[in-house]
């Protein structure tokens, strides 16, 4: 029997990135997606577009989206329906944790907990739970910390039985997303898929417009930029104002910085 994962598949680079890592480790996955109410949920459609471009190319996920109705309207934050403006600028500014969306990740993480756990003892077999959570994400979201993902599972290891039948698997807690997108690339090459056809099925940007294009001023657009930047390949995602137009701005934005 194939190793066993469970993915949170937000949709985005780098949990996308994590879902091609299980692949090229040769891993069975259940991904789940979950519908909050966020602005940005074009990452879900991006999510089924993905994995449908993955069957067609012979590696069949398991997919579920998962939609938390009656949520959206009793949180806190710019990043769902009814929030402020999502911030723009440098991802290490202090307003990007306006981006903060109350106790996200403790609402996913339960969710996932009880399917992994489920297939652990359907299966009897050891499960992982695969996150894309990296470095960047340590100072504006707390529950990106390995802290809590350690607390975390401790409540999860005393509040059922045989919870030791899962573990955690996050790749890129301590790097960037830089290393993320180069692992990308690594694990597209291994598993013979288009990179640029696998990228352009992801979301980033907290600001899409109404045709699902990227903006490139909001923090998460800017930190993916860079990533690209430094690996010296254009974006396949398409830019409010075009790919040119958004490199130049970060560009510019990280010189400054700087």
């Amino acid at each position: 029997m194939k190793k066993q994962a469970v993915l949170s598949l937000s949709g985005g680079m780098d949990s996308s990135t994590v879902l091609l890592y299980l692949l090229e480790k040769g891993y069975e996955i259940t991904a789940l997606s979950f519908d909050y109410g966020q602005k940005h949920n074009v990452e879900l459609e991006r999510a089924a577009e993905l994995i449908e471009y993955l069957d067609r190319a012979g590696y069949p996920v398991k997919y579920q989206r998962i939609t938390l109705q009656g949520l959206v309207s009793l949180l806190n934050s710019n990043l769902v329906k009814g929030g402020d403006d999502v911030p723009e600028g440098h991802y290490e500014q202090e307003n990007m944790k306006d981006t903060v969306v109350p106790n996200r990740n403790k609402i996913f993480s339960s969710i996932i907990q009880a399917v992994a756990l489920s297939i652990a003892n359907e299966k009897n077999c050891k499960v992982e739970i695969a996150m894309g959570i990296h470095a960047g994400d340590h100072a504006i979201y707390p529950d990106c910390r390995q802290e809590f993902r350690d607390a975390d599972y401790e409540a999860f290891e005393q509040g059922n039985w045989d919870a030791k039948k899962v573990t955690y698997t996050t790749p890129y807690i301590d790097g960037t997303k830089y290393d993320i997108l180069k692992d990308g690339l690594y694990c597209c090459e291994k598993l013979g898929l288009d990179f640029d056809e696998v990228y352009k099925r992801t979301n980033t940007s907290y600001k899409p417009d109404a045709e699902g294009r990227s903006d490139y001023k909001s923090a998460s657009s800017v930190e993916r930029i860079e990533a690209f930047l430094k690996l010296d390949r254009k974006d396949p995602v398409e830019y409010i104002d075009g790919w040119e137009t958004a490199k130049n701005h970060v560009e510019k934005l990280l010189a400054e910085h700087a």
